[in-house]
């Protein structure tokens, strides 16, 4: 398509009819005015729309690319980009009414405005600066240009700090350092505090076809926040990179080059910790410090709460800080939150370094920037390189202290340095194991690959709190039993690995660790319940939409919840009796006799993968390697909500890179769009859409090409 067509002056909007294009056109040439924002074409960048409606940015600088990438996100999901950022900005309240006002306070608690005023001028780089800054511009422009889509106007323009807040909410959010500030604020913090993705790479050494291989495969919430948005980004200054982002998010967060990739899973370290203050009886509102009687700082917080369209109110809290953080006054005294994830601004230059890396040393400089603070990293590259890395940003805590307890909040000696912490080679990681593969499924960083090959736990874990060698899911079990029966694999059995449906032989949860005893039960114990104990004894553990058995055992599983946390043994290391079996699988037959009549439904008739007007049989289950997780919908199904969402394949070849992906629903959240619900179906059928770099490639095939536009600057 020539570049210079009509359709590079119309902007990417399935919305749009012919007359409004007309319109545009006009707006354009400055013909038609009516006291709207002046728009030009921004001719620095462009975007190319592929058949799956893809967005491919080409500009001439970075800086460009990511002014492409901000105004693609908001013609595909302004409204979830919006609520990021009324979030940050402490206004969510006054759209979403008390469910946005309890993310407001919460962002407010955490400190996070003052973290990123504090920071902004001497840990954000002048180039990052100016990347945000050009995102920004092209939301800010999208925002004046379509005042109707925006959801509340005192909300714009958006800074640069709004941005970072929203980020450092992210990494808090996937640190999961904010569990610790709900039960401090809900009067249920103890002293024993408790602790989902798939990543693969496999070494030529152990494929078929000289090839390596890396699964991207991360499990997110297929809708809102932190879903998957995936891009092609390519700059003439080197960038070429296709992945998946988050709405807002400025880079690929993880995806792949000409040379590398990389995938991210959620890891489990001691990211947050908590103390008990101790209060001075002498002087209110003063806790003692090494002896000293030192005053809390009062802090009031005021944000505006929706009641009923236009009618909003005015809400006020309170809360302290202490040395050690953010403090709460609560029925069980006094307690601080301190946090890794919000103590720095560098996340996004480590994002970007990691897009623009072109080798593994040039990786491995990125991660050295350690500001992303969390996550694991599975990663591969042209050369045959794979690694793995619980990528955390730790301090060096002292080590006198049991860091997983709550701590005492009376001393200095437990109160860690910002700037002094473990470096990338003293955390869990693994480079070129002898096995030939690295792997995370949210399990214990020292089981990432062949046991022979593991990175061998210490006592420094004493102070980092990285799970232990021995905690494992039933993703992580039924990957090692898979990959065990390899000596080499193919492409084909690469993928049957990453979209394996079966759970393990010996099957358990975080909270209930001898999950087996519901399926062990014996029938002739039970003669009113005989046939349901028989369903799960002859259940063959597959979730696949045509299995008849997985249906009766995610509802026996859900009544056993019912059944066991009454009685507190729902938690970590849980154990279950008969008694508990028993109870469950009489009300899950109970339940499933009044719904559906009958106790062997096939799944897919059960679980559906719904959007608009789309209703499509769902495989998978929680936690089996190909995972999904449903809530109730209507009409007797259950609707996937989360797990399977954005996945990218990776084939690294003498040749080059081969990339094949799939999201969930489709590149656009727009319900009019035809990208809506177009990848549907290839999601259910575990089938993906080959990608590629060439960017003449994606421009010569286009369905739509494009410059983004601008408002004129006065």
């Amino acid at each position: 398509m020539p570049i210079n067509s009509f359709v590079t002056l119309t902007p990417y909007n399935s919305k749009v009819n012919w007359s409004s294009k007309f319109l545009l056109i006009l707006f354009v040439f400055g013909i038609y005015s009516c006291g709207a924002p002046e728009r030009i074409t921004n001719t620095n960048v462009q975007i190319a729309r592929d058949k799956w409606g893809v967005p491919h940015i080409k500009g001439k600088t970075d800086i460009d690319v990511v002014y492409g990438l901000g105004w693609a996100q908001c013609e595909d999901d302004f409204v979830t980009l919006q609520e990021q950022m009324l979030a940050s900005k402490g206004m969510l309240g006054e759209l979403k009414g008390k469910d946005g006002l309890v993310i407001d306070f919460a962002i407010k608690f955490m400190g996070l405005r003052e973290e990123v005023d504090k920071r902004y001028n001497s840990e954000v780089s002048p180039l990052q600066k100016e990347l945000i800054t050009s995102y920004l511009s092209a939301v800010n422009n999208f925002a004046a240009l379509n005042p109707d889509e925006v959801l509340i106007k005192d909300a714009f323009p958006i800074t640069p700090q709004d941005a970072l807040v929203g980020n450092l909410l992210g990494v808090v959010a996937i640190s999961g350092s904010q569990g610790h500030l709900e039960k401090i604020m809900n009067n249920t913090i103890i002293d024993d505090l408790p602790r989902g993705s798939n990543a693969i790479a496999i070494s030529n050494s152990k494929t078929i076809g000289d090839k390596t291989f890396l699964a991207i495969n991360s499990h997110q919430p297929l809708e809102g926040w932190y879903s998957w948005y995936e891009a092609h980004l390519n700059s003439e200054e080197g960038l070429n990179i296709l992945g998946g982002t988050f709405p807002g998010g400025l880079t690929i967060f993880h995806g792949v080059n000409e040379n590398l990739g990389w995938a991210q899973t959620v890891n489990h370290a001691d990211f947050t910790d908590v103390y008990k203050l101790e209060m001075d009886p002498e002087n209110d509102l003063h806790y003692l410090l090494d002896g000293k009687s030192t005053a809390l700082i009062k802090k009031k917080y005021w944000s505006w709460m929706k009641l009923w369209k236009f009618i909003k109110i005015p809400i006020r809290r309170t809360i302290y800080e202490s040395i050690y953080g953010p403090t709460f006054e609560t029925e069980n005294g006094f307690f601080a939150w301190r946090a890794v994830a919000p103590r720095g601004l560098k996340m996004g230059e480590q994002w970007f370094a990691m897009n623009k890396a072109t080798s593994f040393d040039e990786f491995k400089s990125a991660l050295e920037i350690q500001g992303i603070p969390c996550t694991n990293i599975v990663y591969a590259d042209r050369e045959d390189n794979i690694y793995f890395i619980s990528n955390a940003r730790l301090p060096k805590r002292n080590p006198s202290y049991q860091w997983d307890k709550v701590l005492p909040g009376n001393t200095t000696a437990t109160l860690w340095d910002d700037d002094d912490n473990y470096s990338i080679n003293e955390i869990p990681n693994i480079i070129n194991p002898p096995s030939g593969y690295v792997f995370n499924t949210n399990n214990s960083p020292f089981n990432a690959s062949d046991t022979a090959d593991d990175y061998q736990q210490s006592d420094l874990n004493n102070t980092q709190g990285f799970q232990h060698e021995n905690i494992h899911n039933n993703r992580s079990k039924q990957f090692q039993k898979l990959i065990a029966e390899y000596d080499s694999l193919s492409y084909q059995d690469f993928k049957d690995v990453k979209f394996s449906t079966y759970y393990p032989s010996y099957m358990m949860t975080p909270n209930v660790t001898n999950l087996e005893l519901m399926m062990d039960q014996d029938p002739t114990k039970y003669p009113d319940i005989a046939d349901a104990i028989t369903l799960l004894n002859k259940w063959d553990r597959n979730t696949t939409i045509d299995n008849t058995g997985i249906a009766f055992f995610n509802f026996a599983y859900k009544e056993l919840e019912k059944v066991i946390k009454p009685q507190g043994k729902f938690k970590r290391d849980g154990k279950i009796n008969e008694d508990d079996c028993i109870k469950a699988i009489t009300a899950a037959r109970k339940y499933m006799m009044d719904t559906y009549g009958n106790l062997e439904i096939p799944w897919g008739d059960v679980q559906r993968h719904i959007r608009g007007d789309v209703n499509l049989p769902l495989s998978g289950g929680p936690d089996v390697l190909a995972a999904m997780y449903a809530v109730e919908h209507k009409d007797k199904q259950i609707k996937g909500v989360a797990g399977e969402s954005y996945i990218a394949l990776v084939q690294f070849t003498n040749d080059g890179v081969e990339i094949e992906t799939i999201n969930a629903y489709g590149s656009s959240a727009e319900p009019d769009s035809p990208h809506y619900t177009d990848q549907m179906q290839l999601f259910v059928d575990r089938k993906l859409k080959p990608m590629s770099l060439d960017i003449a490639k994606a421009f010569a095939e286009a369905d739509t090409v494009y410059y983004p536009l601008k408002v004129v600057e006065e």
